[in-house]
């Protein structure tokens, strides 16, 4: 299964309202961008009109993979002379002025359309049947791999650091840990900390490195100030180090608490980032009634509770990090700090559709699917495609378990088919030697006749 093999594979189209405000401090505009996260957007219209990045706003973060329509607040004025202005593949379109930035209060709904590629004839014939499961039992809320960009790069939970207070391991972790993954020249820029830290006289050679300089410039002032240097970083990007970890032990929770209410047998299990996901395919109706009115909480310091389970299970999860609740506060600073929050324990995408298997131009022998389907804000659109194509979500060819990594799995991934011994040499022999061996064969033939 592939998604995402063309950025036209995966659209998402946000769902908006505001209020219009004629004489409103925050215009707003629609962005529509491909190939590029909204935070990197968000750095492109700051450089390229001169805007302050703390007057940009957003409702949410939208997947570098794929195209996406978004509402930006841009507070102070226009950014240009007419309705519509552009910045490399970037594309805004000003449609009114407003009173407040944007938020996800102005999110309404996600609408998203995706073609799904490289499907064998017999997972496309089993989609229809996966989407009907779905619209029955839903899907588990859960944070998507998207959320976990740190751990995806090898720089871990950053969180980790902030809350021992070592501020210049955090640092050294967000600025100066290169990913294997990424070529780009912030990976230069980040292997050229690496080897140079402390020498913050110096200067990276990319221009990428200029993402830095509010950082770099404090490291200058003050050499060993890396709390403060940390809190040079945007303040969204601050915050995900935060809400990575956070998300994380929501995510464990879950699976503790889904552990304990539906029978393994019931359940599936779906790879992901940060390690396995778990998934019910049927639930009685009542069990279904509750868990879809149900929120599970994304812990801070202040986070109480009123079911045992709830809290038993996330706080197990919790203590597997080594961690209590009273340990969520990172100390010396009021910039950073854990909220709690309830989240809805599951999602039903909204007018959930399919068209018919079709052939993928792109996979030779292969077959494409067309998925579209609405969610609120804050759910994974990724999450609700590998839920429908299970079966298919795993590498192809793999000996793996298509199931839960530990544990006896719950769906058997098929033997690999076994490969024929390789055929022997014939060895080379002449006529003579031939007829021999076939005298010898007759003779030894008829003496065991005879016994």
């Amino acid at each position: 299964m592939k998604i995402k093999q063309r950025p036209e594979d995966f659209v998402v189209r946000e769902g908006y309202r505001f209020e219009p405000e004629p004489e409103g401090p925050v215009w707003v505009y629609r962005m529509d961008k491909q190939k590029v996260s909204t935070l990197q957007a968000l750095e492109r219209i700051s450089k390229d009109f001169s805007v302050r990045r703390r007057d940009l706003s957003v409702g949410g973060l939208k997947d570098k993979q794929g195209r996406t329509e978004q509402l930006v607040g841009v507070k102070g004025g226009a950014l240009g002379t007419s309705e519509v202005v552009q910045s490399g593949d970037l594309r805004l379109k000003l449609i009114g002025r407003t009173a407040q930035p944007i938020s996800s209060a102005n999110i309404s709904a996600n609408r998203f359309e995706v073609t799904v590629r490289d499907l064998s004839a017999a997972e496309a014939a089993r989609v229809g049947d996966s989407v009907a499961e779905v619209q029955r039992v839903g899907v588990v809320n859960y944070f998507d791999s998207q959320r976990f960009g740190f751990l995806k790069h090898g720089q871990g939970f950053i969180a980790r650091q902030l809350l021992r207070g070592d501020w210049e391991g955090a640092l050294k972790a967000f600025v100066a840990t290169p990913s294997e993954l990424d070529k780009s020249d912030d990976a230069k820029v980040k292997a050229f900390w690496r080897d140079h830290w402390g020498e913050w006289q110096l200067r990276a050679p990319q221009d990428a490195g200029k993402r830095y300089a509010p950082l770099l410039r404090r490291l200058r002032e003050d050499p060993k100030d890396f709390k403060g240097a940390f809190l040079h970083i945007d303040r969204r990007i601050r915050a995900m180090a935060l809400f990575e970890l956070q998300s994380f032990v929501w995510n464990e929770g879950v699976k503790r608490y889904l552990g304990a209410r539906v029978p393994a047998a019931e359940q599936i299990g779906l790879r992901y980032q940060a390690g396995a996901l778990t998934f019910p395919r049927a639930l009685p109706r009542a069990l279904k009634d509750e868990l879809w009115s149900k929120s599970f909480p994304l812990l801070a310091p202040d986070s109480t509770f009123e079911d045992d389970l709830v809290r038993d299970s996330a706080l197990g999860a919790l203590r597997t990090q080594g961690l209590r609740l009273e340990d969520l506060r990172v100390p010396d600073t009021r910039q950073l700090f854990f909220k709690h929050e309830e989240r809805p324990l599951f999602v039903v995408p909204g007018r959930l559709r399919m068209n018919e298997p079709r052939l993928d131009e792109l996979n030779r022998g292969r077959f494409k699917i067309n998925l579209s389907f609405t969610l609120p804000p804050g759910a994974y659109a990724t999450l609700v495609v590998r839920r429908v194509l299970w079966f298919a979500a795993e590498s192809r060819g793999s000996d793996a378990p298509v199931g839960r990594p530990w544990g006896r799995p719950l769906v058997e991934a098929r033997p690999p088919p076994q490969r024929a011994p390789p055929p022997q040499k014939r060895e080379k022999i002449g006529f003579l030697e031939q007829q021999r061996r076939r005298k010898e064969a007759r003779a030894s033939r008829r003496q065991a006749a005879k016994k």
